[in-house]
């Protein structure tokens, strides 16, 4: 999750950290419509999971939470298996920033 301009928040998936956050903080054409938009400010939170389908079904939920929801959870991970259920927790991982 990254934090944009405007106290927004924008959430996606990728197989490399590093390089997405360098086209989304330098605004390439590589970046996201939104980034590009909405200047990225900060990255808030990462997890990590075994594939990229199980990275785009916890997308999927992030993005379908109030954003009071989201500040929640990058404050405190162990509300994912609250705001998603326990199975969550068993299947993503929080990495440090």
């Amino acid at each position: 999750m990254i934090k944009c301009e405007g106290d927004l928040l924008y959430t996606g998936i990728t197989t490399d950290v590093e390089r997405r956050m360098n086209e989304h903080f330098g605004r390439t054409e590589k970046c996201a419509k939104y980034t590009r938009s909405h200047r990225a400010v900060s990255l808030e939170a990462i997890w990590s999971c075994e594939n990229r389908s199980l990275a785009s079904k916890l997308e999927y939920r992030i993005k379908q939470l109030s954003k009071a929801q989201k500040l929640k959870l990058i404050a405190d991970n162990s509300c994912l298996g609250e705001l998603f259920g326990t199975e969550y927790t068993e299947l993503y991982s929080r990495e440090t920033i």
